[in-house]
């Protein structure tokens, strides 16, 4: 195996050079006290890339989620999300454990939320159901394969809710901005709370940002102590994440060339999947396979590492630290490759 060229996610990467020398001289103090500079500096940098009143630097995407659900709802409520979505499927059941509310989920599988079911969940709250609190939404879609809202779907989704809080789980935000020249503002003006991280594409080391009115805002920062989320000479890693906005975002088209590329290749080499690789529209490649997890394990063993996102659902994941080398290696490694009968 000449080298390994890992695929398994986004969050992999590496921070660039002018991070770590930003992270070195960074003017810090207590945050605590709200007192550290770079944090809040970059604080307002996001709230004003977003179009939000204000925002909160937090150390995960989880943790923003979670601070969301709990600034937006109370126990007992429900939360209308896609099935396949983030909040639901991939943060061992926080919201739950958390805040003591319910998700009432939606068909998800091609990225969006169809707005009839949403509505049918809502109009069952006559018929004695739950109080659907907030409604939730992933922009860029991760389980299927990356997908970018239209950000008329999501206007339409905002005004359709009856007033009702629309969150909008932006983790690969600048992805979606990216694939589709809407701005950050624009996708987020129906949105009512949005978070989106720097330690996917964006390369930052450590964090994300959930952003909102400033009322808000102000419950998240107490929320985000009691999820024990306070952190004190927090601009060194705020610091990465200044350059990570300023830099790393419109590279990011990079990553969507070589994810369409990967899509090709995938394609082609499983042809049973049935995968449409134009459906490929940011960084994230992704299909149904009978033999998921055995094919991720085979290519591992020589040199490509991937990851399931479901039993037989694989994804690949591009990111700065894949390269035109690296997706000619996939070649070499797919050409051929069947999965060993098991």
């Amino acid at each position: 195996m000449d080298r390994r060229v890992d695929l398994r996610s986004d969050t992999v990467t590496q921070p660039t050079p002018a991070m770590r020398e930003a992270m070195a001289h960074a003017v810090v103090g207590d945050d605590g006290y709200g007192e550290d500079p770079t944090v809040a500096a970059l604080e307002e940098r996001f709230a004003a890339l977003v179009g939000k009143e204000a925002a909160l630097f937090v150390p995960s995407g989880v943790m923003a989620n979670q601070i969301a659900v709990r600034v937006l709802t109370r126990p007992g409520d429900l939360i209308i999300a896609g099935r396949a979505q983030h909040v639901v499927s991939f943060e061992m059941g926080a919201s739950a454990r958390n805040s003591s509310v319910q998700f009432a989920t939606v068909d998800d599988s091609h990225g969006t939320l169809v707005l009839g079911d949403v509505l049918e969940i809502i109009d069952a709250e006559a018929d004695h159901q739950a109080h659907v609190a907030m409604v939730c939404a992933e922009n860029t879609h991760m389980p299927s394969g990356g997908t970018p809202w239209d950000v008329a779907d999501l206007r339409a989704l905002a005004n359709a809710i009856g007033g009702r809080p629309l969150h909008l789980d932006g983790a690969r935000l600048f992805n979606a901005v990216v694939a589709t020249g809407t701005s950050a503002a624009q996708y987020c003006e129906p949105a009512t709370t949005v978070m989106a991280c720097l330690s996917k594409g964006l390369c930052a080391p450590v964090g994300s940002l959930l952003a909102g009115p400033a009322g808000l805002m102000r419950n998240a920062r107490i929320e985000r102590k009691r999820l024990g989320g306070a952190m004190r000479q927090a601009g060194v890693l705020a610091a990465a994440g200044l350059v990570a906005l300023d830099t790393m975002v419109d590279r990011l088209s990079e990553d969507h060339a070589r994810a369409r590329a990967l899509a090709g290749l995938f394609a082609a080499a499983f042809p049973e999947a049935g995968y449409d690789p134009a459906s490929c529209r940011t960084n994230i490649v992704a299909f149904d396979h009978p033999q998921a997890r055995q094919i991720v394990h085979e290519l591992e063993a020589l040199g490509v590492a991937g990851g399931t996102v479901a039993p037989h659902r694989l994804r690949f994941v591009t990111h700065a630290d894949v390269s035109d080398d690296d997706v000619a290696r996939v070649a070499a490694v797919l050409a051929g490759f069947k999965p060993l009968a098991r």
